[in-house]
C-alpha cells in the first residue's frame, strides 16, 4: 500500500507542477484575477496534500494500520475534490457559464476529507499495528 500511495503522490505531484505553470503562463491571459486566484488556491492545497500523502507512503513502512491507510485515500480524494472542483470553478468563471457555479458547493468536501485525512494520520501514529499488505 505504502509504494501506491507515493506513486500517487509523484503522479499528482507532477500534475500540480504541470497545472501551476498552466496558470501562471497560459491562464493569465485568458481568465479574471479572481478566478485565477481560485485556480492556485487549487494548485497550492493539492501540493500540500501530495506532500501529505508522500509521508503517509512513507510512513506506513512503521505505522501500517488501517488509519494510514484512510489518511491515504482522503488525501487523494480532497485532492479531487478539492482542488478538481477549484480547477472546474475556474473554467466555469472563465467561459462565464454561471449556471454551473454551483461546482463550488464540492469544495467543502474536499476540505472535511483533507480534516479526515490529517486527524487520521494523527490516530495511525498511535496505533502502531501493522496491517497485511495485499
Amino acid at each position: 500500500m505504502h509504494s501506491m500511495f507515493i506513486k500517487a503522490a509523484a503522479i499528482l505531484g507532477a500534475l500540480a507542477v504541470a497545472l501551476g505553470a498552466f496558470g501562471a503562463h497560459a491562464l493569465r491571459q485568458k481568465v479574471s484575477e479572481a478566478a485565477l486566484n481560485i485556480f492556485e488556491t487549487g494548485v497550492r492545497y493539492q501540493f500540500y496534500h501530495v506532500i501529505a500523502l508522500l509521508a503517509v507512503g512513507i510512513l506506513f513502512k512503521d505505522f501500517g494500520n488501517k488509519w494510514m491507510v484512510w489518511a491515504g485515500w482522503l488525501f487523494i480524494a480532497g485532492i479531487i475534490l478539492f482542488s478538481g472542483s477549484l480547477y472546474l470553478l475556474t473554467y466555469i468563471k472563465g467561459t462565464e457559464k454561471t449556471a454551473y457555479n454551483w461546482i463550488g458547493a464540492i469544495t467543502p468536501f474536499g476540505g472535511l476529507a483533507f480534516i479526515a485525512g490529517w486527524l487520521f494520520v494523527l490516530i495511525g501514529l498511535f496505533k502502531p499495528t501493522p496491517i497485511v499488505q495485499l
